[in-house]
């Protein structure tokens, strides 16, 4: 079958073209945004990429086309596929058809850490020798693929909240019929396709309908908006995860260091081992317990899963160090929601503990933009030294009551270039440089690197 994918270079639908290439499709696909290093994994794969939507990419006469979450009605390309009658399906609904259907999926759902612990739980799973499929929003870099179509039955999902198309706004996650679920935290997010909170819950509240009674549930017991959505309803079996306070039932991570790097891990009250490794921060600790956890109910003992973490590797752009230049580490991180910021700063401070460290901000995501995070995002950074704020065009608030909470350490920036002058003025050796952005930043990070070994 010849599949054409309409947004193909974004995260979720390149894995599709990935998964349907390695079914034996014939897979091609249009985006606005052709370059690497998605476009580069793509072609890789022997798949077509066309600049824009243009109909004519079409006349290829596809026996379907996928049609993702950034199409809308009005697009050209979009107006011809149902003008002339072509077969299309979201991409959600072809990922379930013709790989989730008949295997054991587990999924991974949250307002944080869906990428992190997906790929945690697929590693756990591939170090047990099962060689699960997986859709990953990341690159995971013990793979160095975002997704893989694998052996029967197990496949990891990561389970994104966001709406499916334009033509069916229902959550991408109902359409994936988990066996074992993780909901890893909900917060308020989205708020470009989401009204407030409770908004997000149905959704969740949904998912958990099509969870099966002899499945399994793994829920972050420190989340009081999960605890919401469960008492909507579940049919489910849950085990409950939280982080150093005993609850006597399920599961908890005890820490043994400050970032994170070192923690006991108990289930009902039980030791089950000890884990220490090259991850950092709370949110970590408590990603690896839901994939341990979630991994269990698919047959790996404790014991394995906390020796496939020692040997977890992380996921690009996840607090990535990108270099290190004359005692200076400069890491590229994805967080850009007030809880992930907090938690991922928290846990540098441990680790390197008087050192200096600058947070570089880059407010992309459509919920940040708006505005919506803004009381919050200042007491986020307070485990910075110093913070440059990048203010992008467009954006509908303004970032200098931001700069007046964080009483003089920080700074704001209508410029990359000017960033990195400010960097260059003020990096020392030992000091951390730290870009948050779930975007480009204008190619920062390189232009930094590149600053670095100039000086």
């Amino acid at each position: 079958m010849h599949i054409h994918i309409l947004g193909i270079c974004g995260t979720f639908m390149g894995g599709i073209a990935l998964l349907a290439r390695q079914a034996g499709h014939e897979v091609s696909g249009s985006d606005e945004n052709v370059y690497p290093p998605m476009s580069t994994q793509l072609e890789e794969q022997g798949i077509t990429l066309m600049q824009g939507y243009d109909p004519a990419h079409l006349d290829c006469k596809p026996d379907q086309v996928v049609i993702g979450n950034v199409m809308s009605r009005g697009n050209p390309v979009v107006e011809m596929v149902l003008n002339k009658g072509i077969p299309y399906t979201s991409g959600p609904q072809w990922l379930y058809e013709y790989v989730l259907k008949d295997r054991w999926v587990l999924a991974v759902s949250g307002t944080h850490g869906k990428t992190t612990t997906s790929s945690m739980l697929a590693w756990i799973l591939e170090y047990a020798g099962m060689q699960p499929g997986y859709l990953i929003g990341g690159v995971p870099k013990n793979f160095g693929l975002s997704a893989r179509f694998g052996q029967l039955p197990f496949f990891v999902v990561e389970a994104d909240e966001y709406d499916t198309a334009f033509f069916d706004k229902r959550s991408k996650f109902v359409h994936y019929h988990p066996r074992t679920l993780i909901a890893n935290n909900l917060e308020f997010d989205h708020a470009d396709i989401f009204d407030d909170l409770k908004s997000i819950q149905r959704q969740f509240h949904h998912l958990v309908r099509t969870v099966p009674g002899d499945g399994l549930l793994v829920s972050n017991g420190d989340s009081a908006a999960l605890d919401e959505v469960l008492d909507m309803g579940c049919w489910t079996p849950v085990e409950k995860f939280y982080c150093d306070h005993a609850e006597g039932v399920g599961w908890e991570a005890r820490h043994l260091s400050a970032d994170g790097s070192r923690f006991d891990i108990y289930y009902n009250n039980q030791l089950q081992g000890t884990l220490t490794w090259s991850q950092l921060g709370k949110h970590n600790v408590s990603n690896a317990i839901a994939a341990i956890a979630a991994a269990r109910h698919a047959g790996v003992p404790v014991k394995v899963s906390l020796d496939a973490l020692v040997e977890f590797a992380g996921v690009r752009r996840r607090l990535e160090l990108r270099a290190e230049v004359g005692g200076i580490r400069l890491y590229d991180d994805f967080a850009h929601h007030p809880t992930a910021i907090a938690t991922t700063l928290e846990g540098m401070r441990g680790h390197v503990g008087d050192n200096r460290i600058w947070v570089l901000l880059e407010p992309r995501s459509n919920t940040m933009r708006m505005g919506i995070h803004k009381d919050l995002l200042a007491a986020s950074l307070k485990d910075a030294d110093g913070v440059c704020l990048f203010q992008p065009e467009g954006m509908d608030w303004d970032l200098s009551r931001i700069a007046t909470q964080l009483e003089g350490k920080a700074v704001i920036y209508d410029k990359v270039e000017a960033i990195v002058d400010a960097m260059r003025a003020q990096v020392q050796e030992g000091d951390y440089i730290v870009v948050m952005s779930n975007g480009g930043f204008s190619g920062i990070h390189s232009k930094l690197e590149a600053m670095l070994k100039q000086r």
